[in-house]
């Protein structure tokens, strides 16, 4: 697909650390330009570069075009709109400010793709990993008549803990997975910090992460439900249990996971299937679509943050130490990145679908 010009897009929340992702990942895309960025009131009216200051999280540079772009007060919903063909969203605020913000973007005619929890169980509101269940999207047409928008929705990407199995469940469907443990050791980056500014991390690890456990189990139900009568209704099954522990790791996310299956697969079979998963992004060669979007490692000793993270370009996830186990059928480990599959990356890779599929177009 050729884009003849670039979508102009905002970024609400632009100054945070998802924010950022959003930003240096944007650099150069071919169909998307950023030309608005958003934030609470006290950095509005100040150059991007100077309302960040010395809070750029990236490992590469600011890009020079988003530098002396001024930053808008993400409250004014009309003006920031009135700029843009549709935002990206990453706001800081409460999740019902956020639900509210997120909802006037839409009436204004404006697409949102959120990498926010608010809406993640709003019924009309299409939760997508675009390999997973990309035919959810045809929800935006009931949520629209909700919304009494023409072109105006929004859609949210799930959280970044559920990116390195419930991609691997799905792959292995159709041996019947129904009972799952999981733990995951989720990194720094998740929290929107780094090692300077959470000192304490460094040599520790905390075994809570606030209301992540309940993600971590119900958000792959939704990702494998069905719509009906214009919502979406989650599936029962696997029925997931998770622990969600914070370990001293800038980015990328690791689950360890137990798996109990009706259909008794053989390793190669289960191998096999993650090899060989794709789906409509992969078909459609979207920008950010990894080649490969599960490998399987044979090593034992892999899948290793250091070594694998970034494995196609942070949008592919790395899995190994697949093996029997005596309690459960399979066990297996593995590693996402949580900004860029699981946050910036993985809400990119959704617009990229939706403009493909025609739900995001220029306003004209």
């Amino acid at each position: 697909m050729k884009m003849e010009k670039k979508l102009k897009v905002g970024i609400l929340g632009a100054t945070g650390m998802v924010g950022q992702r959003f930003i240096s990942l944007l650099e150069n895309h071919p169909w998307y330009e950023v030309v608005a960025v958003a934030a609470s009131p006290r950095s509005a009216g100040k150059t991007y570069q100077e309302a960040v200051g010395d809070r750029w999280k990236m490992s590469s540079p600011m890009p020079e075009a988003v530098k002396n772009l001024v930053v808008m007060n993400v409250n004014q919903v009309e003006k920031v709109a009135s700029g843009v063909d549709f935002v990206f969203s990453a706001v800081d605020m409460g999740k019902e400010e956020i639900k509210a913000v997120e909802e006037a973007y839409a009436k204004t005619e404006t697409p949102v793709v959120s990498n926010n929890s608010a809406h993640r169980w709003t019924p009309d509101v299409p939760m997508v990993v675009p390999e997973i269940n990309p035919e959810h999207f045809q929800v935006i047409e009931f949520q629209r008549k909700r919304l009494g928008t023409g072109r105006g929705f929004v859609a949210v990407k799930p959280n970044c803990s559920i990116q390195s199995y419930a991609p691997v469940l799905t792959a292995w469907k159709e041996f019947e997975p129904y009972e799952v443990v999981a733990t995951t050791y989720q990194a720094i980056s998740g929290a929107g910090k780094t090692f300077q500014d959470w000192p304490e991390m460094v040599e520790n690890l905390i075994p809570y992460i606030g209301g992540e456990e309940e993600k971590s189990e119900q958000e792959p139900l939704r990702l494998w439900g069905k719509i009906e009568d214009g919502v979406i209704v989650k599936a029962q099954e696997p029925v997931i249990t998770c622990q969600c522990i914070r370990v001293p790791v800038l980015n990328g996310h690791t689950a360890a996971v137990f798996v109990k299956f009706r259909k008794k697969p053989s390793k190669e079979q289960l191998v096999e299937k993650l090899a060989a998963f794709k789906g409509l992004p992969q078909e459609l060669e979207l920008p950010s679509a990894p080649k490969q979007f599960i490998r399987y490692l044979e090593e034992d000793d892999r899948p290793q943050v250091k070594a694998d993270v970034d494995f196609e370009n942070g949008m592919g996830i790395s899995i190994g130490r697949l093996r029997e186990d005596t309690v459960y059928d399979y066990k297996f480990v593995g590693l996402s990145h949580n900004t860029v599959r699981g946050a910036a990356g993985g809400a990119i890779l959704c617009a990229e679908l939706l403009t493909a599929q025609g739900y995001i177009e220029a306003k004209q």
